[in-house]
């Protein structure tokens, strides 16, 4: 354990030299925490809608074309893009004043919700159970998920693999407690996971794709027939209360993108290569694996937020149960 720690803290200093230059122009530098503007921002002006965005994704690509600043404009609103590294670091932003609007995986909703955020689910993304994964060195001596048992497995704590591999260890019938999960945000993971000081990986794309085209790292197992892994669309409670028109107006522009990229693939390659800095391959690899179409929260889903709530509780990863009910709103689209 004591070589670990020796490890993280050298993975750290020298993430940075570690990941090729594209992958480290995606990865945005991650620290973990908040990034320095989301903190010096504040409470946000009148007449302004802060979003929280990760490098990837419907949102990065609404942020490229620039058709919800045109037409918030129109109403008198200012936008603004606050880049975060993963959805737990986010969804902090939310809770202390420093976002509106954002956009993550399943857990960090419920673990932001548990700690007492004021936060809303306003939309959702459809299913895209591949594009998470359990993964391991190409020459891992790991076959299936049983061999997880005993074993160091990175993951970003409260992101959305955290539930991944609940369900994967269910599944090969391993307590959690018959592992040893590091958390480790995504940067430090991959260099910690190319060091061999863990045996497996739990990331989400296009993390998970940049691992398998310039590492060779292998899927020991993905979250198919396991997980949803959906995205979803949380806005600060106040902010909702007082502005569901402007946050109808977001979702209308992220149908619009989505149901453009749904039917262009390469063309949604080709913008999220040069905006993450990512090889084409690999965005083209993670993109193969996403879902488009936004919609409200359906009673499924709800439901599906719930179980995953109560298996964080069961298992005291979150302080309490929590009624995910409690926190979804209906925006009319």
């Amino acid at each position: 354990m004591n070589n670990f720690k020796d490890d993280k803290r050298k993975t750290r200093r020298q993430a940075l030299g570690l990941l090729s230059a594209a992958t480290l122009g995606a990865l945005g530098g991650f620290a973990g925490g908040l990034p320095a503007l989301a903190l010096a921002q504040g409470k946000a002006a009148a007449g302004t809608l802060r979003i929280g965005y990760q490098k990837y994704g419907t949102l990065t690509l609404l942020k490229a074309t620039g058709a919800l600043d045109k037409r918030l404009a129109q109403q008198g609103i200012q936008l603004k893009w606050i880049e975060f590294p993963a959805g737990p670091q986010l969804l902090e932003g939310l809770n202390v004043g420093s976002v509106d609007f954002g956009t993550t995986g399943e857990a960090p909703p419920i673990f932001a919700q548990a700690a007492g955020a004021d936060l809303v689910y306003v939309g959702h993304e459809p299913p895209a159970p591949a594009g998470e994964a359990v993964i391991v060195p190409k020459n891992s001596p790991l076959k299936t998920a049983a061999d997880l048992k005993g074993k160091k497995i990175a993951l970003n704590k409260g992101s959305n693999v955290h539930y991944l591999l609940l369900k994967v260890l269910e599944k090969a019938s391993i307590a959690y407690k018959d592992i040893e999960p590091i958390y480790l945000p995504p940067a430090d993971a991959r260099a910690a996971f190319e060091r061999g000081s863990v045996d497996a990986w739990v990331i989400w794309d296009p993390f998970f794709a940049a691992a398998e085209k310039q590492l060779g790292a292998r899927i020991l197992v993905d979250g198919q027939g396991l997980v949803s892994n959906h995205q979803f669309y949380l806005a600060a409670r106040p902010y909702a209360q007082k502005n569901a028109d402007i946050l109808r107006i977001t979702l209308e522009e992220l149908v619009k993108v989505d149901e453009w990229g749904s039917k262009n693939t390469a063309d949604v390659t080709a913008q999220l290569a040069s905006q993450v800095g990512l090889e084409p391959s690999i965005v083209e690899l993670a993109a193969k694996r996403f879902a488009y179409g936004v919609k409200p929260l359906s009673e499924q889903v709800i439901r599906e937020q719930q179980n995953i709530a109560d298996a964080f509780a069961d298992l005291k990863l979150i302080p309490k149960k929590i009624n995910i009910r409690d926190a979804v709103v209906a925006i009319k689209l």
